[in-house]
């Protein structure tokens, strides 16, 4: 495994960037929807610095950039007022979509200036493996993000489109959430399913 200085610095970047673009795409849906809470509290914003949070977003993605070991990162939450959505239940799925499908939009965008850079002749080693780092990691975030288990973001799409009853189940689980991804990690069956989503995901964007 590369774990040069530049390579990590490169990948953390892109790791801040995309995870900026999530958090912001979460909280301008929910204002868009009727929530302002996240607008009010200074989410709805590309800077990084409302985002990120010292553990998730700093000390875990690089120990594990650095040694490999399979830690799982985030962001700070984007708060949602349920009550103030208008269709509260359809609407907190849509703003828990909204976060993957920005980082897709992101993995477009990058495929876009591979290929416009690439014809161009401008691609160097260095900011070759950049774009690369940033097409695979948007699409890593969003595959991961829409595994149906909460707090994942899949988790609150799949509880706004099951009945009520389910649903209640499924926030149940919310609090134990945290330990059934770790265990998923270390079985490798979120490596199972991930990481074929990813190839086949990057290879329609290509």
């Amino acid at each position: 495994m590369d774990v040069s200085l530049p390579y990590v610095v490169s990948l953390f970047v892109v790791l801040i960037v995309s995870l900026s673009v999530h958090e912001a795409a979460h909280a301008w849906t929910a204002d868009r929807l009727g929530d302002p809470t996240a607008r009010m509290l200074g989410r709805l914003t590309l800077n990084p610095m409302p985002h990120i949070d010292p553990i998730g977003t700093l000390l875990f993605p690089l120990v594990a950039m650095v040694s490999g070991f399979p830690l799982i990162g985030w962001a700070k939450p984007v708060p949602v007022d349920v009550y103030r959505l208008r269709s509260p239940r359809r609407d907190f799925a849509l703003v828990a979509v909204a976060g993957p499908i920005s980082n897709l939009l992101l993995a477009a965008v990058g495929v876009v200036l591979f290929r416009t850079l690439d014809a161009t002749g401008g691609l160097g080693p260095t900011l070759d493996s950049a774009l690369f780092a940033f097409v695979f990691l948007n699409v890593f975030l969003a595959v991961f993000n829409m595994l149906p288990v909460p707090p994942l973001d899949g988790g609150n799409v799949l509880a706004g489109l099951v009945p009520e009853s389910m649903a209640r189940v499924i926030d149940s689980v919310r609090p134990y959430g945290i330990f059934v991804l770790y265990a998923l990690l270390f079985m490798g069956v979120i490596g199972a399913i991930a990481r074929p989503l990813q190839i086949a995901v990057v290879r329609m964007l290509t």
